[in-house]
């Protein structure tokens, strides 16, 4: 069948995707994580293969930057290919002053300065969350782990480079721990197409303290996070 931006076949997608946003960093985790991974789209360089992690099927495509761009890939992963739940794992810089570098964080709801929703003419302001087993599940699996998430609202901005020099510290001010760029359309499509969503980030970056991580570390060290959506994949997975 394919669609213009994947050449996929319908099947050739697990019911679980994992979506970071660079195509590269999909190629790592499926050659890193994933047994006997098959890659099934190359269309503009954004990568996707399905393999197994523990014997249940697990899929993983990048999905680019920005709410355009995961907009189209959730889309048709959900509408075309039957995909039922999609985790977006990728980095994050955090607002909040109890949050670290290399820190959990799972969002629970999604803010957006996007006009992404305007398209569902709802007649008001919808509030993107996260589906609450996805999240549940994946808390569940993080304390196994010995990891403490931190759970709570995200930003998704529609701008990496802001004009307004206070946006920071507005969206700060009410309790939002981190800004990445696509979860709030992806819980959208979810949400429309009565799919299963989940967030999940690692910070790479402290926006209120000189604390980064290189592009090569971003790409490569995020394995708690990995081990968290990729346990939860796998619970899902051998449940079905």
């Amino acid at each position: 069948m394919g669609t213009p931006h994947n050449k996929a076949e319908k099947g050739d997608i697990a019911k679980t995707v994992l979506m970071p946003g660079d195509p590269l960093r999909a190629k790592y985790i499926a050659e890193t994580y994933l047994t006997d991974p098959v890659c099934f789209n190359t269309v503009r360089n954004m990568f996707g293969y399905t393999g197994t992690y523990k014997g249940v099927p697990v899929s993983v495509m990048g999905s680019g930057m920005g709410m355009p761009s995961i907009g189209i890939y959730a889309q048709e992963l959900f509408e075309q290919y039957d995909v039922d739940r999609i985790m977006r794992i990728g980095s994050a810089g955090a607002f909040s002053d109890d949050i670290k570098l290399m820190d959990v964080v799972m969002a629970q709801g999604a803010c957006t300065n996007s006009n992404f929703a305007a398209q569902y003419r709802l007649g008001g302001t919808f509030a993107p969350i996260a589906d609450f087993g996805m999240l549940r599940t994946a808390v569940e699996v993080s304390e196994k782990l010995g990891v403490t998430p931190h759970v709570g609202n995200v930003l998704s901005s529609d701008v990496f480079y802001n004009d307004d020099p206070d946006f920071n510290d507005r969206w700060k001010r009410m309790g939002v721990l981190c800004v990445e760029m696509e979860s709030a359309a992806l819980y959208m499509i979810a949400a429309r197409l009565q799919k299963q969503a989940l967030g999940i980030f690692t910070i790479s970056d402290h926006l209120y303290r000189p604390e980064a991580l290189s592009a090569e570390e971003r790409q490569t060290s995020f394995d708690e996070m990995m081990k968290i959506a990729l346990e939860t994949a796998y619970i899902y997975g051998k449940n079905a």
